[in-house]
């Protein structure tokens, strides 16, 4: 029998990991030949990549007006591809505003959807979720509290446990990272992450850049900036003080935060490796005004950051929008580099979300339930 054709499909860079790991774990357990969008680490899994996710990622509602044109072009690849492969299924990760619209498109061509890491409804827009409902025969669902929100709302849906529980791990100790790095280990090190698209970093640096000047203007820092893509290092090198000892790094996220004294980190993914690594962290983040006024009457969580809410309390500080000012930034963050206390306190915290987040083996549990949909004796879901 020929290869099963499968339509696998990320929007942005964690969406991109996520899925390359499923990627190899269905071809580990099946015959498929899988298409879709996605980026350098799905290319690397083996996915054939119809449209690179840099074509649509995109963060806020305004930001989305300048890229219509592509995210057009996009959608019409993949269902141009979809209509010639036939793929049995479709598995869509995250990056709802695309991919509900694909998944529009997919069904009435008998295309069965899978929600693979499903969008966050619980936190705005919850009647949203009868779209999933009605365009997707199973959800796939990372967060302990989430699985009785889908369920509620009709979803067949299935608690997988995190993907990155047990994938998320330095291979460099503090001085092995300061060596490779020029670094001092006798110093105080902050590790910044940005983030990964370019509104992100359009809304974030200038900011950052003003906090590590503070910052090291009352305890001698060094700092380290992750780079979340290729592209973005020669940005990320751009504009920092000059007073101020600056390593950017690709690659090396996870030993950046293992080797972190404090981090501070815009919100999302990073926020969830970050508490796996044990780093004490500042949360940030920043939208166009413009779009921080549509979003935020919709919002229906009382915390911006994922560990806070996973904790479903306050655990990390977290400052976005109005509150996402250098002065903040730089005594937050200071706190955790000066107080023992208020690091260790922070600590237990994130000891609390690791214990949350479920066992290993979420990807190969999601690879179960996928290989389940395809028929008998394709896999199980254990």
């Amino acid at each position: 029998m020929p290869p099963i054709p499968l339509l696998l499909s990320a929007g942005e860079a964690s969406g991109d990991m996520y899925a390359a790991r499923l990627a190899k774990a269905l071809q580990e357990r099946l015959d498929v030949q899988l298409f879709g969008m996605g980026g350098p680490q799905m290319r690397a899994a083996g996915v054939e990549i119809i449209t690179d996710y840099s074509e649509v990622a995109v963060v806020g509602i305004t930001e989305i007006l300048g890229r219509l044109p592509s995210l057009v072009r996009a959608m019409d690849r993949l269902v141009s591809e979809a209509d010639r492969r036939k793929p049995a299924l479709a598995i869509l990760t995250d990056f709802p505003g695309f991919h509900l619209r694909l998944a529009r498109k997919l069904l009435p061509r008998g295309i069965r959807n899978v929600y693979y890491i499903c969008p966050q409804f619980w936190a705005w827009r919850p009647w949203r979720v009868r779209l999933i409902r009605e365009r997707f025969v199973k959800a796939l669902c990372i967060f302990p509290f989430e699985e009785k929100f889908f369920r509620n709302a009709g979803v067949p849906t299935e608690f997988i446990g995190h993907p990155l529980v047990g994938a998320v791990s330095a291979t460099q100790s503090r001085a092995q990272f300061c060596a490779a790095q020029g670094l001092d280990p006798a110093r105080k090190i902050v590790a910044v992450l940005p983030g990964s698209r370019a509104g992100e970093l359009a809304h974030h640096l200038p900011v950052l850049q003003e906090a590590c000047a503070i910052i090291h203007g009352k305890v001698p820092t060094q700092f380290v900036i992750a780079a979340a893509h290729p592209q973005n290092v020669e940005r990320l090198k751009a504009g920092w003080p000059a007073a101020l000892t600056v390593r950017v790094v690709e690659g090396e996220t996870y030993n950046a935060l293992a080797a972190a004294d404090a981090a501070i980190v815009s919100s999302g993914t990073a926020t969830v490796e970050a508490a796996l690594l044990d780093a004490p962290m500042v949360v940030i983040y920043r939208v166009s005004a413009l779009t921080a006024s549509l979003v935020g009457p919709l919002v229906r969580t009382p915390f911006f950051a994922m560990v806070n809410l996973i904790a479903e309390r306050k655990v990390v500080p977290e400052l976005v929008q109005d509150r996402f000012t250098a002065e903040r930034v730089a005594a937050e963050t200071l706190l955790l580099l000066e107080d023992p206390k208020a690091r260790e306190e922070l600590r237990r915290g994130l000891a609390e979300v690791r214990r949350k987040l479920g066992p290993p083996g979420a990807i190969e549990r999601a690879a179960g339930h996928i290989a389940a949909l395809l028929g008998p004796g394709t896999g199980n879901a254990s």
